[in-house]
């Protein structure tokens, strides 16, 4: 399996940690955030290899670097991010940059380019996003025109404008997507280069201590050695090669914004005493704002780490997995990041308690590298697939394994887990005699239905044969939350599934019948006893400071 022992992902942890408390307080974090500056002392200071090397987590060791697998760069990224998501970004960027290169470049090119930025702690930027086209990558207008000598190609011209390119106006080198003859191509592009400029920073709503800049190219001549795997056309293969890998680290993002959002609201209820009580003893402030997020970030977890494992297991092929992890632990750490400020009231919505700029912050994960929208439509669309391939028997197969689970350990819920696959395979097999999927918007919520129901099944499995060591939770407490996310994710996919379903227009007067609506609002027998149970567990796990 690729990727660290356990030893070097430590050390790599512990010394980001260590930097993080001695050089990035939240007082330097929010005066970044105040200034909107470009901290690029910082950067320079966690890529320089002499200190830190931070950017070698993400390069092969054959090319100078660490060789950080999928699950190590889960845990750095998830960390960066509760450290700062402005930061964090412009870590990604880098990351985002060289994977035309790691991904699509020939052999001679990964040496030069990676060991080039490994050894020089080069930052890099990734020139996909064009002003019209947006995510739509297919719809690029930047185009590259073959410089021919003696009919030969010798380089070529590039002419275009790139918009919202994280290290913007700030990197090295740069990616740059652009149409050639034979199709979209990736080409390498240096700072210098002329015809090259950047535009001034974006006034940006959050993330401020990253650099955002749109790109202009005028006639930009490179050598055709700069056309990324020496063929023209591959440029959109490329992208989508690396969309699993990439959409995972920007999970880790949400995750771990989420949790330092989660993390500081849990403290303050402990210190603020209302009624003659901290809140932390307060039901109703608990089991609204602090434990269902906790829940549903855990179970993003469990999916992130079961995804980041398939792939350094050698699986392919994991960009409905990334949708799905990206989506749920995006949305869900905005979710949290808003309910703390809820939590901490007129504190949380002041800028010095920190959580006001977490809501900032993280609102861009459900944002770039896919809108949560564009998830919603990969994940239906690749499970709509499947589910036509499979017969109907995709979801039910996943839900016969998790009775198999249930006969042995049901201390997770794993029997709450297969009722919403299976009520989420009626739901699709409905979609399909009705061809309710003529509504854009239905096959949209198919793909959220969709990830609360995966991401149930593999936290009720993780909770039981592999639970998660990174909080301070013990596997008593994650199969809680396991157990109130199974009923959330059952109930979820069963009413929402009618509501659009019926609303959609589908024929089945037994439908509901067919969702089998009494167990599932049956399973949410003891929904209160463990969510209080969750609650006193975050309390002793993060007392207040």
């Amino acid at each position: 399996m690729a990727g660290f022992d356990a030893d070097t992902l430590d050390m790599v942890l512990s010394t980001l940690n260590k930097y993080a408390q001695k050089k990035l307080p939240d007082d330097v974090l929010l005066e970044y955030d105040h200034k909107d500056e470009f901290p690029v002392e910082v950067l320079n200071e966690l890529y320089d290899p002499m200190q830190f090397g931070l950017h070698l987590v993400f390069i092969p060791e054959e090319y100078g670097g660490l060789g950080g697998g999928a699950y190590d760069i889960y845990r750095v990224s998830e960390r960066m991010a509760a450290i700062d998501l402005g930061i964090a970004t412009g870590v990604l960027a880098t990351f985002l940059g060289t994977d035309p290169i790691s991904v699509g470049g020939t052999e001679a090119q990964k040496a030069y380019w990676m060991e080039r930025i490994a050894e020089e702690g080069m930052l890099v930027a990734y020139g996909a996003t064009e002003p019209q086209a947006g995510s739509d990558l297919g719809a690029l207008k930047t185009k590259a025109v073959p410089v021919e000598e003696d009919g030969e190609v010798k380089g070529y011209k590039i002419t275009g404008r790139k918009q919202w390119i994280s290290n913007g106006g700030v990197a090295d080198i740069y990616t740059i997507l652009a149409m050639a003859p034979g199709g979209p191509s990736w080409f390498v592009v240096e700072r210098d280069a002329e015809g090259f400029t950047k535009n001034k920073p974006e006034d940006k709503h959050g993330i401020r201590a990253s650099n955002t800049a749109a790109l202009f190219l005028e006639d930009v001549y490179v050598d055709k050695d700069r056309l990324v795997g020496g063929v023209e056309g591959q440029g959109l293969a490329q992208a989508q090669a690396v969309f699993g890998y990439t959409r995972l680290m920007v999970a880790a993002f949400g995750l771990g914004a989420g949790w330092e959002a989660l993390r500081r609201a849990v403290r303050y209820a402990q210190q603020r005493i209302q009624g003659g009580a901290p809140l932390s003893q307060k039901q109703g402030y608990m089991n609204k704002l602090i434990v269902p997020n906790a829940c549903r970030l855990e179970a993003a977890r469990a999916y992130i780490e079961w995804t980041a494992e398939r792939i350094d297991s050698g699986d392919e092929d994991l960009q409905t997995e990334g949708a799905v992890a990206k989506f749920l632990a995006t949305e869900t750490g905005n979710k949290t990041a808003e309910d703390a400020i809820q939590a901490m009231g007129g504190y949380g919505y002041t800028r010095e308690y920190m959580v006001e700029k977490i809501k900032r912050d993280v609102r861009i994960t459900t944002i770039y590298e896919g809108t949560s929208e564009i998830m919603e439509w990969t994940i239906a669309r690749d499970r709509w697939q499947l589910h036509l391939k499979s017969r109907g028997a995709f979801y039910n197969d996943w839900a016969a394994q998790l009775d198999q689970l249930a006969q042995q350990d049901d201390s997770s819920g794993a029997s709450t887990a297969a009722l919403a696959m299976r009520a989420l395979s009626v739901i699709l097999e409905r979609c399909r005699l009705d061809r309710l999927t003529r509504n854009q918007h239905v096959l949209f919520r198919l793909g959220e239905l969709i990830a609360y129901a995966e991401t149930a099944a593999v936290f009720a499995d993780r909770a039981v044969n592999k639970p998660s060591d990174v909080t301070r939770l013990d596997q008593e407490t994650l199969k809680a939350m396991s157990r109130i996310h199974a009923r959330d994710a059952a109930l979820k996919v069963a009413a929402d599934g009618l509501r659009w379903s019926i609303g959609g227009g589908q024929s089945d007067p037994n439908l509901d019948q067919s969702l089998n609506l009494p167990a599932i609002y049956a399973a949410q027998a003891g929904l209160m006893e463990d969510m209080d149970l969750v609650a006193q567990k975050l309390v002793e796990a993060y007392p207040a400071e």
